[in-house]
């Protein structure tokens, strides 16, 4: 199989990566134990080049034609960067009114981090909904494992389900998507987070990862889940060493082949503390601008961050100074 990387740059003068602010005039062929191929576009079939080239439709309202901002509220007492601290829903109301600038808060009631446990599900219902009734009217995702969990965030307002496990974890929430009509983003992870640090391996990280969310995509269209309503997400730190992370960011425009949006999750995890030599989570603010911008500028859509202001700022600064070719954030 080939699969096909495309390298956006300034200077570029083909077609817009995915409809949006990045040109690229050559791509990467990759092949399993064969060495990378540069080609310029015009030697790409038609069928593939339109693959990476179409527009993608937007996501719970969200243009993908400009890069987008997705906040993350976590209403728990154990996830790795701020447990406990928006648990009571004054203090999520408040922390959802200083990501002004999002453009959707992506609400959790079950911390996935390495270690973490389960959360019963009626737990998982009782920390969501108080915060999801007090933000109503603002653009909203349930991060959630659980059908029954998103079922309760969507009748109460929540628009987009935003699975980890790409809905294996629960063998109910194809359905429940598919029938609320409703958009997903389909995370990889290797492994449960009880366990899924414990020496993950990979023959090519990328193009396993690649291959996986692939099945995943087939099997939401299976459940009657649209394209149209699918976007995906690498799931860095899930299942992933520093060098499986590092790889997958220095190719994320790979999975631009599934023709979808791509949502980027990499705010303050553990790598970015040791090469930034940033040991509290808190203080991983700057290194997750630099990712979150080199992700840009490979065209990825999304970027789900825990500073929704501050990166916002730098994506507006980055537009503005020349770092794209296309529609200004703002």
């Amino acid at each position: 199989m080939r699969y096909l990387r495309p390298l956006p740059h300034l200077h570029a003068t083909g077609p817009r990566l995915a409809g949006g602010w990045m040109r690229f005039d050559a791509v990467e062929v990759l092949e399993r134990d064969r060495a990378p191929l540069v080609v310029p576009v015009a030697d790409i079939p038609p069928d593939d080049l339109a693959r990476l080239i179409t527009p993608r439709s937007p996501v719970a309202g969200i243009a993908m034609d400009r890069p987008s901002i997705m906040g993350i509220l976590n209403v728990t007492p154990d996830s790795f960067s701020d447990g406990g601290r928006f648990l009571l829903p004054d203090a999520a109301t408040e922390h959802a009114a200083a990501m002004a600038r999002a453009d959707i808060v992506d609400v959790g009631g079950e911390s996935t981090r390495p270690g973490a446990l389960e959360v019963e599900t009626a737990e998982e219902i009782a920390r969501i909904l108080p915060v999801i009734d007090v933000l109503r009217g603002r653009p909203l995702s349930i991060d959630t494992r659980k059908a029954a969990v998103a079922k309760a965030a969507l009748d109460a307002g929540a628009s987009l389900v935003n699975d980890v496990s790409a809905m294996t974890f629960d063998p109910a929430m194809a359905a429940t998507v598919a029938q609320a009509q409703v958009p997903v983003c389909l995370m990889h992870t290797q492994g449960a987070p009880e366990t899924m640090q414990n020496d993950p391996r990979y023959a090519d990280v990328a193009l396993d990862v690649y291959d996986a969310l692939a099945a995943r995509i087939a099997a939401a269209e299976a459940a009657g889940i649209p394209r149209s309503r699918i976007m995906v997400d690498p799931g860095i730190g899930f299942g992933k060493t520093m060098a499986h992370n590092l790889d997958l960011l220095r190719r994320i425009g790979l999975f631009h082949g599934l023709g979808l949006p791509i949502l980027l999750g990499a705010s303050r995890k553990k790598f970015i503390g040791t090469l930034g030599g940033a040991p509290k989570a808190a203080d991983r603010m700057p290194g997750t601008l630099a990712v979150t911008l080199a992700a840009v500028a490979q065209g990825v859509q999304m970027h789900r961050v825990h500073d929704a202001d501050q990166i916002a700022q730098g994506l507006a600064l980055w537009c503005e100074t020349g770092g794209s070719d296309g529609p200004v954030w703002n």
